[in-house]
């Protein structure tokens, strides 16, 4: 089965995304997501201009050896716009393999380990009232598990939270030609989010799973001191409380509190996890398949984290397209250390473009019995969505300085 053309497809519905399309001389079609939020053409030129041309005439289904060729031959290795461009490959290749095999590509993975994937719905409100009305609708749509975002007196703006309504799909949605900028305040923030879970504890009892993200935002120390003041609120994790860049800063987090801790969403290979997966500084590992390799890698990644007892928690955000989502599924169902699925449902325009076989229903997902990964790409809809720049925010300290988002 060798390969015969390597297309690369950038469109808008809604948000940005960059799409591979692999096609072979037994008539097949395969598909990977590389989007790459707010740097998406660069994505598009790598493959474009210096991976798709690798590609012709070799083997779709020696995934393996490709996926070394790509890392080990282009000599710079890792970063994320080669990871992502490596991991759109690898994700098409598995996607034609299990074409050619007539199965769904979680059986070439081993198997289903459970019959659906727990998922965790984003609920969010400038203020309590707003933030509960959040949680019950996405109780209503289905979700069990809760992530858990505020606003926090005297910000504006905070994770996308803004005195007017976001746009929707996200707080990248403004398509403004620069980023927008927010202010942030450390200790307005540490005072303030205990009193929110405590609230949401008070209304919707022990037992709903609630998650929070830092996004980066807290030192080691500050973010020790607020994994220990929501331990009695029993959070199901605590997301990248501290940028995890400083692996030893986790030691510091971890001496002082038994919330547990999700890290990884912005890693793009096992290597950046290698302290805190050794070490058990981290509880569930975040990586989206689309950026951190594809597949290959992060089952490799998951094999590695099940040794010490680390679960899956894999990114999943709207700027990862319907194509990285179902890959992400058909891993999170065959692997044994699966522990939830981020899902934030897609704009109508956008399934429109990319038709899927996975479902959401009763708190579970399940990427369905299509052969192949189950996602195909309407190139006619994909064109009617040209690309627009978009950015997320950029974040400032009240006294101007850059500070992480």
């Amino acid at each position: 089965m060798r390969i015969t053309g390597a297309d690369v497809v950038v469109t808008s519905p809604g948000r940005n995304f960059v799409t591979l399309e692999i096609t072979t001389d037994d008539g097949l079609t395969g598909y990977g997501d590389a989007t790459l939020n707010g740097r998406e053409l660069a994505v598009a030129s790598y493959l474009s201009d210096h991976v798709s041309p690798l590609l012709i005439g070799r083997d779709a289904h020696r995934i393996e050896d490709t996926w070394q060729y790509l890392y080990r031959g282009a000599y710079w290795r890792r970063g994320p716009v080669t990871m992502a461009a490596i991991a759109a490959v690898d994700v098409a290749l598995w996607d034609l393999k299990a074409q050619v095999a007539g199965l769904p590509l979680y059986q070439l993975l081993g198997g289903a380990s459970r019959s659906g994937i727990r998922a965790y719905g984003h609920a969010s409100g400038r203020d309590l009232p707003e933030l509960l009305d959040s949680i019950r609708e996405r109780q209503e749509q289905g979700f069990r598990s809760i992530r858990v975002q505020s606003g926090v007196p005297g910000l504006e703006t905070i994770y996308g939270i803004s005195a007017a309504p976001e746009p929707a799909g996200g707080p990248e949605h403004g398509r403004h030609p620069q980023p927008s900028e927010e202010i942030w305040d450390t200790q307005a923030y540490l005072r303030h989010l205990p009193t929110v879970f405590e609230e949401v504890r008070n209304e919707f009892g022990p037992e709903l799973p609630l998650l929070h993200d830092v996004h980066h935002r807290l030192t080691p120390i500050q973010a020790a001191k607020l994994g220990k003041a929501l331990e009695p609120y029993d959070l199901f994790w605590l997301e990248d409380c501290t940028p995890a860049e400083n692996q030893d800063g986790l030691r510091l987090v971890r001496q002082h509190t038994t919330t547990p801790l999700a890290i990884g969403e912005v890693f793009n290979s096992a290597v950046d996890y290698q302290t805190l997966i050794r070490e058990q500084l981290i509880d569930y590992v975040r990586s989206a398949v689309t950026h951190a390799g594809g597949i290959t890698a992060m089952r490799k990644l998951f094999d590695l984290a099940a040794q010490y007892q680390i679960k899956s928690g894999i990114h999943g955000p709207t700027d990862i397209s319907p194509v990285g989502m179902a890959a992400g599924l058909h891993l999170d169902l065959a692997i044994h250390n699966f522990g939830i699925q981020e899902f934030m449902p897609h704009s109508a325009e956008t399934y429109e473009v990319f038709r899927h076989s996975y479902t959401f229903s009763d708190g579970y997902l399940h990427p369905g019995e299509t052969p192949g990964l189950g996602v195909t790409l309407d190139r006619a809809a994909a064109a009617r969505f040209e690309y627009r720049p978009a950015y997320l925010p950029v974040n400032r300290l009240r006294d101007g300085t850059i500070h992480d988002w």
